[in-house]
């Protein structure tokens, strides 16, 4: 007799189908869009900030060709996949950084959000606007049950707009990130529906 699992198999966590739409979101002063090559620049002056390189897990240098790669491959492979959806996160026609949601499971409904911004953007509640919109987004025309956050303990600004864009903190995973070779623990944060 052959020994088989009483459940359903947890190897396929997205329906064939399931995709982010090729959504734009406007905000009262933001623009959420698709990367473009010209963007390029940007993103390599703000990946290969000494702040942004502190708290993800980005090549260090970042160069030209890794900016191209993600706007061209990596972000487009992404959403063709289902796996989430990158955009670039423009105030007043110029570039603020990029959020995304990823890591998107969409049997249970749950997908999470990752960002960084623009150094001349930081504390001016630029990525609070645009991770607010991009989770409510996710929750109410999305249909997704949970958006999660995580981040660093020691990522102080990154703590504060999860808070003020209206996410819950649940605790620490302990070791649960790597950041240039050395594990990391993360805060937990959440969003649901009922906190809309």
């Amino acid at each position: 007799m052959r020994w088989r699992p009483l459940w359903p198999s947890t190897k396929a966590t997205q329906p064939r189908s399931a995709r982010f739409p090729d959504l734009i979101l406007r905000t009262e002063r933001l623009v959420l869009r698709p990367l473009r090559d010209s963007d390029a620049q940007d993103v390599v002056a703000g990946a290969s900030d000494p702040v942004t390189q502190q708290w993800l897990p980005l090549p260090r240098p970042y160069t030209v060709d890794h900016a191209r790669a993600f706007i061209n491959r990596l972000a487009p492979g992404l959403h063709a996949v289902g796996h989430g959806v990158v955009r670039a996160i423009e105030h007043n026609g110029a570039f603020a950084g990029v959020i995304d949601l990823k890591r998107t499971d969409w049997i249970a409904r749950v997908t999470e959000i990752g960002y960084w911004a623009m150094p001349a953007f930081r504390g001016r509640g630029v990525m609070t606007e645009a991770t607010a919109a991009l989770s409510r987004w996710a929750l109410h025309d999305g249909g997704f049950e949970r958006v999660e956050l995580r981040i660093a303990p020691g990522n102080v600004a990154s703590n504060r707009v999860a808070i003020k864009s209206g996410f819950a903190r649940e605790g620490v995973a302990r070791s649960a990130g790597q950041i240039h070779g050395t594990r990391v623990d993360l805060v937990i944060y959440s969003r649901i529906p009922t906190d809309l």
